[in-house]
């Protein structure tokens, strides 16, 4: 049966924008979600395809993702079942049987503590007071309880809330002079307070809220706040706070430990150099972590991670040891001319062998499981407290009899051509072989990371969500 023939129509992004809008009036919500999403996601992938960078295994991941990275889930997927074993080899550490004993089944509601931003209101007794005698029998008196009854009350309300003031205005009938009352004490002389420009900021950069977004659901809320006045809003206090942004570079590029990745990022206008012949546009997240501090940095232009993490590092104080950095095996992550000790995603690694576990089913379960028990001891090592110098006692002995046998096993099966080399088995086998040193640098320096999700999975999260909700919109 011949297929018919595709009808190409050249359609660009406005266009398409335009007719959603006319749509919109004739739809129910749903439906308009729905196809609101539908022609974001054909956007995005037209513009994945047109990228030759983009592979069948990206977009194959993109459409169809796994439910969970988990090892008893992924090699259950792949038809057999995990090693019977505690947790240890499954990665997944069941809780010590003393707290699971203790552990409270819950209601699934949020206490009163829970509520660390609500505003707090302290409500006497209308009719008594410390000492007064008792109503019901008159015979004793009446004293304060330690723990007050807790109220919590949720209320509805703009993101952007505003107050207009009448201020009263008395005229002289005789000179004309007139008296203005004075703004309530606290009442700025701006119209747009600190906190809104906070708040807009936070939404759009922290939640991945359009300005148009926020400017229609103001509107319908009776308050117009235009997307252009929110730009300028937040461009504005950009300026003011860029002192603390110099100071927490400066404080983050003493670490110990930095996390660096970047991804694609869409920007209508940016300026650049007329040398400069990229036409890619990046966010790069960096995160640092020192004696239990985590500042997280995000840059976002033509430079890749590992120039803007070269650029933090300049502040660096030279008497400072050497730092980690940790990322993927990427060469765009790792700065130039920068000593470090390097410590690659081991999460990576393992990622390679989710990927092709249905087709090689015993192999990987023999990698994943391994893999699975050193996370295993990275977890019981967080729990202990232990330090970084007991940390890394423990992952040698622990972790690296495992690891020296998985790496031997790896090199196996390329030299006794158990594997062919070109297969997906084999090019995970040759990642991990190839990268070994960087992958294991937590069994030789105190304090290295396993993996780097905490900024290249949770940190730039935002950023992604961002991405394909104001693609073409400020």
């Amino acid at each position: 049966m011949t297929k018919p023939a595709i009808e190409r129509i050249e359609v660009s992004r406005d266009e398409l924008n335009q007719l959603l809008e006319r749509a919109k009036a004739a739809l129910h919500e749903d439906d308009y979600r729905k196809l609101k999403a539908t022609v974001d996601a054909l956007s995005y992938l037209t513009e994945l395809v047109a990228d030759r960078e983009t592979t069948i295994r990206d977009l194959r991941q993109l459409l169809l993702p796994p439910s969970t990275e988990k090892t008893r889930e992924v090699l259950k997927q792949a038809g057999i079942e995990p090693t019977p074993d505690s947790g240890e080899t499954s990665g997944e550490p069941t809780p010590p049987a003393d707290r699971s004993a203790d552990k409270k089944p819950g209601h699934g509601r949020n206490g009163a503590d829970a509520y660390q931003g609500a505003q707090r209101v302290e409500v006497a007794h209308e009719q008594l007071q410390v000492g007064d005698s008792c109503p019901g029998c008159w015979k004793g008196k009446v004293y304060q309880q330690q723990d007050a009854k807790l109220l919590v009350r949720i209320v509805g309300q703009a993101p952007i809330a505003a107050t207009v003031y009448e201020l009263q205005r008395l005229r002289c009938n005789l000179c004309g002079e007139i008296y203005t009352a004075k703004a309530p004490e606290g009442v700025g002389e701006d119209k747009y307070d600190d906190t809104a420009a906070a708040m807009i900021a936070q939404l759009k950069y922290g939640s991945g809220m359009p300005f148009y977004r926020l400017e229609d659901l103001e509107g319908s809320l009776g308050i117009p706040l235009p997307a252009s006045t929110q730009w300028e809003i937040v461009e504005e206090a950009a300026e003011l706070i860029k002192q603390a942004r110099d100071e927490l570079i400066r404080q983050a590029a003493q670490g110990q430990v930095l996390h660096n990745d970047d991804t694609s990022m869409k920007v209508l206008r940016l300026e650049r150099e007329p040398a400069d012949e990229r036409t890619g546009v990046f966010t790069s997240g960096i995160v640092s972590t020192a004696e239990g501090q985590k500042i997280a940095l995000f840059f976002t232009g033509r430079q890749h991670a590992g120039e803007n993490l070269a650029d933090v590092l300049k502040r660096r104080a030279a008497e400072l040891s050497v730092p980690i950095q940790m990322s993927d095996a990427l060469s765009r992550n790792a700065p130039k001319s920068v000593e470090l000790l390097v410590a690659n995603c081991l999460a990576h690694g393992r990622r390679k062998f989710v990927e092709i576990a249905p087709n090689f089913p015993e192999q990987c379960r023999h990698v994943l499981e391994t893999l699975g028990t050193v996370y295993y001891h990275d977890k019981l090592a967080r729990e202990r407290e232990l330090s970084p110098e007991k940390r890394l006692q423990f992952h040698q002995e622990r972790s690296e009899p495992l690891l020296t046998r998985l790496r031997a096993w790896l090199d196996a099966q390329l030299t006794e051509k158990k594997v062919e080399p070109n297969s997906g088995l084999g090019k995970a086998i040759q990642y991990m072989l190839r990268h070994w040193e960087p992958l294991t640098l937590f069994l030789r320096e105190p304090g290295a990371p396993l993996d780097n999700n905490i900024v290249s999975g949770r940190s730039r999260r935002r950023f992604c969500i961002g991405r394909t909700r104001y693609s073409t919109r400020r």
